[in-house]
């Protein structure tokens, strides 16, 4: 289980004990009302924490997608550039013999 469950957990248990203590014990009105009020702060937070959790969760597989485009271009770039220097490479023996076929028939 996880961190956010376990939190998620035991704050339903906190609104459910406070929803029972609203109905079980008799309390003056402004402490039920004190009560009322924590419990819907509280339930105001879970939900704000929730839809935070979401946004990162979104933003979240965005970065992920975002980080596989980029390896793949790095990737492209990498095989473009070993392409480069393995043409590059040809024409340089191939210049070298050249050279030498030359200097063959200058000789």
């Amino acid at each position: 289980m996880s961190i956010i469950e376990k939190k998620e957990k035991n704050l339903n248990q906190l609104i459910n004990k406070l929803d029972s203590l609203t109905l079980t014990y008799s309390q003056p009105n402004y402490e039920i009302e004190k009560i009322k009020t924590e419990k819907n702060e509280i339930l105001r937070k879970k939900i704000e924490i929730e839809n935070k959790n979401q946004e990162l969760a979104r933003e979240h597989e965005y970065l992920k997608a975002k980080i596989k485009n980029l390896m793949l271009e790095v990737k492209k770039r990498s095989e473009i550039e070993d392409n480069f220097n393995q043409e590059i490479e040809e024409l340089s023996k191939e210049t070298e013999s050249l050279v030498s076929d030359i200097e063959k028939w200058q000789t």
